[in-house]
Parts: C-alpha cells; structure tokens; sequence
C-alpha cells in the first residue's frame, strides 16, 4: 500500500516530522511518502492561507495520484480544500481534524482542542460543527504561538502546549485532548505522558484510518459531490 502524507504548507522540516509520525504507526506493507506543496505559504494560519495553498496543495495530490497512491492524508488541522482534494483523487483522502474529532469521540465522551493562534479557533470550531461532534467538543483553545515556533529550536512552544492541555483538563473537564496543528505530532507521546490523559495527533488517526479504507477495499465515491472535476 502507498501512502502519500502531504503537507499543505512550504516548510520541509514540518514535512519530515509529519512524515515521521505516520511512518511510527503504519503497518507492515504500507510506504510513506511525504510531499511538501512548495509555493504555498510557509504556514497556514486562517483563511487567506488556505487560498493561497489550494492550488499547490492539489497539484501534490493529482501528481501522488498519477504516481499510484492508494491513499493520501492532508496534513493541516484546517483540512484545507479537502473537498477539492476528493474531487481530484480516486483513493481516500483523509483530513487530519476530521480524523482527530472522529477518534476522540470512539476514545472518550468528550474532548478539547488545542491549537496555536486564536485566529485558527473560529476555524476549527467550524469544522467540528460540520462533522457533527460540537455535542463532544467542550472547547476549542489556543496555546497562543505561531506555527512555525514549534519549529524553532528553544522557543517555548512545546511548554505552553502543555499548560494549555491542563488548564483545559482543568477547567474543560475534558476526557482526551486533540492537537490542532500537524505541526504538533512529535509531542503527542511526550505530553501524554505529562499530562495523564489521552493526547491525540491527527496525523497518526489518519494514517491509521487511511490504511483500514483501502484494507477494506472502499474508494472515494465519484457519484455527486465528489465526482471528478468538469473540464472546461
């Protein structure tokens, strides 16, 4: 099985951690392959961000397509143009929040978010909404740190992830946390640990529910929504 992780911003080392973390979980059989959409911006942080990295981030997905991939995950929180990215593939394409929430809500009753910039809450409480678990989600929150700091060697990124986490199992009374930014998945293991409770990373969920699609033999439909674009 191939599976193309594709990271939606231009920074390559956010790639190479990305692609670390799904390679921990995948099974025996599976490769990854990770692919950076150069040219989008260096990271993307609400929606003029997203706009601007559609374009490179569909021509990563047509060309892991033309290149045999089985499956492709798109590995922004924002699940940036995730329906375009359907449109274009003919394999599952899994977005790391939809697969987060989804995995949050088998492992616990209810769960909280912690993402980096206040601007990216509205977002993420938009999505939640759209995949019906804001019933599960008691709050959306902010570490309050640029994504590209969790790429800086001494900033104080990963401790501020970490007190958010207990202020929200502290005042949220939440179950499991989910990490909103793909920038995050190398704590995952480290700040469970330190925070005794269930830390999710959507880059591992979706690489694992990636896998069980194709084992199950399911496509993406390509009657309606998702059929293939129109040419004009």
């Amino acid at each position: 099985m191939k599976l193309v992780v594709i990271n939606p911003n231009s920074t390559a080392s956010m790639t190479d951690k990305i692609v670390e973390a799904a390679r921990a979980v995948a099974g025996p059989g599976t490769e990854v392959e990770g692919r950076t959409a150069h040219g989008a911006p260096a990271s993307i942080e609400g929606h003029f961000d997203e706009v601007m990295c559609a374009a490179h981030l569909l021509r990563e997905v047509q060309e892991a397509e033309a290149q045999g991939a089985d499956a492709i995950v798109v590995a922004c929180f924002d699940d940036p143009a995730i329906g375009a990215c359907r449109e274009v593939a003919t394999g599952p394409v899994l977005g790391i929040c939809e697969a987060g929430v989804k995995a949050a809500s088998m492992i616990a009753t209810s769960f909280s978010i912690v993402t980096t910039l206040p601007r990216s809450v509205p977002v993420i409480e938009e999505l939640v909404r759209r995949y019906g678990l804001d019933h599960q989600c008691r709050r959306v929150r902010s570490a309050e740190i640029p994504v590209l700091a969790l790429e800086q060697p001494g900033s104080d990124a990963r401790a501020r992830v970490r007190a958010e986490i207990l202020r929200a199992i502290e005042e949220d009374r939440c179950e499991a946390v989910l990490l909103g930014c793909a920038g995050m998945a190398d704590l995952t293991e480290w700040l469970s640990a330190e925070c005794g409770i269930p830390v999710i990373d959507g880059v591992t969920a979706a690489t694992t529910f990636a896998e069980a699609l194709v084992r199950a033999g399911l496509r993406t439909s390509k009657i309606g929504a998702y059929a293939h674009p129109i040419q004009k």
